[in-house]
């Protein structure tokens, strides 16, 4: 199966490297390419592509509006967002992930980060940064916003103590592999867990899921971190 990228920045030298880097891949092909936001969603609507490589930084409609714009359709519901951003550490990297976006990349990752990170995203799977970012996660991701939660503390008394536990881990930036070891299970019966739970509560993807963690206070931030 060939993934689908469209790709959305407003620096044509970029998007032309991008181009020849995601085409040059037997499993992937560049389906559009967006200059700003607005288009973005527009040739989305149109395409439908499987990933959308997504810049923050655009003139008028930016990156953050564009990812909540698709994110919020039902009919783009097979569509994910990959954010790439000039700064790790930006706020703007976890209001994309409330937003829907399932990862981030550093514009700075090597050609192979960024085209394992395209699988990995498109395989449902999310990603939250190939370094450390919990910090991240911890600082911005439970902190008050203007718009409603994802998911209310309630909402958890629908997920097995199990599937809770999973859940959990995958807050804490666990892999599936790394779970499986700590719990003595397999890796497929993680992953049938984090299923589970993104169905029972309605999240888009591993990503939304771990934002529904800290906002249920599943996961408590650890901001000495």
């Amino acid at each position: 199966m060939t993934i689908r990228v469209l790709l959305a920045d407003d620096q044509a030298l970029l998007r032309a490297t991008f181009r020849i880097l995601v085409d040059s891949e037997a499993d992937m092909t560049v389906v559009a390419e967006a200059a700003d936001g607005q288009q973005a969603l527009e040739l989305t609507v149109e395409h439908h592509p499987d990933i959308v490589l997504m810049d923050i930084r655009m003139p008028d409609t930016d990156g953050l509006a564009a990812t909540a714009a698709i994110c919020a359709r039902a009919e783009l519901s097979g569509t994910r967002v990959l954010i790439l951003t000039t700064f790790e550490n930006d706020e703007n990297v976890a209001l994309a992930l409330r937003s829907g976006a399932s990862g981030f990349l550093g514009k700075d990752v090597g050609p192979d980060v960024l085209l394992a990170g395209i699988r990995t995203v498109a395989a449902g799977d999310s990603l939250l940064s190939p370094t450390a970012t919990r910090s991240l996660i911890t600082r911005f991701l439970a902190s008050p916003v203007d718009d409603a939660p994802l998911a209310s503390p309630q909402s958890l008394s629908l997920l097995t103590g199990r599937e809770r536990e999973v859940m959990a881990l995958a807050a804490l930036g666990r892999s599936n592999h790394e779970i499986a070891d700590q719990l003595v299970v397999s890796p497929l019966t993680v992953r049938s867990h984090v299923s589970r739970a993104m169905t029972k509560l309605n999240a888009r993807d591993r990503a939304q899921l771990v934002v529904m963690a800290y906002q249920t206070g599943l996961v408590q931030p650890r901001l000495g971190d």
